[in-house]
């Protein structure tokens, strides 16, 4: 049997200049993201924290579970709940997304 299905995750460089901007304060601004492609899903940018205000981050509450990537932890901004996520210790086979930040569609540019 020939498989010539792709992968359901593959990562991908991102040289395009992502920026996150909610309620007119840069959040981060990076030319160092990495995309994410995931069957199913929209394309998600993980920007690197050195990149990311993480002193404008509250971390929340809110955790999930992906059985492709592993536990994700979400933070808030302001008034905004679970603006975005990051793996801390990803799956092994996804290590390239640790410690990074991802936002929900709408809030980067």
């Amino acid at each position: 049997m020939n498989d010539t299905s792709e992968p359901r995750i593959t990562l991908h460089p991102h040289a395009r200049r992502v920026r996150v901007v909610i309620d007119g304060t840069l959040i981060a601004d990076t030319t160092r993201a990495i995309e994410l492609r995931e069957t199913g899903y929209p394309p998600r940018q993980y920007l690197p924290r050195d990149d990311v205000r993480m002193d404008l981050l509250t971390p929340s509450e809110t955790t999930t579970h992906c059985p492709f990537k592993g536990d994700a932890s979400y933070f808030a901004f302001g008034e905004y709940e679970d603006v975005a996520w990051s793996y801390e210790n990803p799956l092994a086979s996804i290590q390239e997304i640790e410690g990074r930040v991802v936002f929900y569609q709408g809030v980067s540019e």
